[in-house]
């Protein structure tokens, strides 16, 4: 259409997550997005929709990104539960380690926001936060580890997990990332070694 100016919706999603994920929700303003995606404030409204709308599809956009990850990772959990969790978490480390990519994790970012957050947006960052967990436990299961084992070594991985991209933010070194990495396998692997 003359005129109109077109653009690509799935790079400026990435844009519009990419500012999210830096700043965070509530130091993202329309303009801050408009910047990002080369969109005018109108633009943004029409075609992504309001601030909280637009910041609800990238956390579902993040989501499924890393979730596919993660579950292709945990795909071999039932034979291989230790190789499985260690996957899982090379996910993570290979996210904070793109040097595309701002540190830390927007799921993270966004449940420590969840004070500042509407009461639609706080409840999908939690569901997006609850869904790792919802994962691992479904993988250790898979693993023949016990309900209650599954539960706990769940919580404590997706913990960690989120642990992982804070740190990050905060400057640690890969090595030590890895280090934190290292702890958590090693419990599990003395968890699954009881269980036989």
């Amino acid at each position: 259409m003359a005129g109109k100016k077109q653009f690509d919706m799935d790079t400026a999603l990435d844009a519009a997550m990419i500012q999210f994920w830096r700043a965070g929700y509530a130091d993202t303003s329309v303009d801050d997005l408009s910047r990002a995606t080369g969109l005018n404030r109108s633009s943004i409204y029409s075609s992504l929709g309001d601030k909280d709308t637009l910041f609800l599809r990238c956390l579902d956009r993040y989501g499924t990104r890393y979730g596919d990850k993660y579950d292709a990772a945990l795909s071999c959990a039932a034979s291989e539960p230790l190789a499985a969790v260690r996957a899982f978490f090379d996910v993570t480390l290979a996210r904070i380690a793109d040097p595309d990519l701002p540190d830390g994790c927007l799921i993270a970012q966004s449940a420590m926001a969840i004070p500042v957050l509407s009461p639609a947006v706080a409840a999908h960052a939690r569901q997006a936060l609850g869904s790792q967990r919802l994962r691992l436990r479904a993988a250790l299961k898979a693993g023949r580890l016990a309900d209650r084992d599954a539960d706990a070594f769940a919580v404590h991985a997706a913990a960690v997990n989120q642990s992982l991209a804070v740190m990050s933010r905060a400057g640690a070194s890969p090595a030590q990332l890895l280090a934190i990495v290292d702890v958590t396998v090693d419990a599990l692997s003395q968890a699954l070694r009881a269980r036989n």
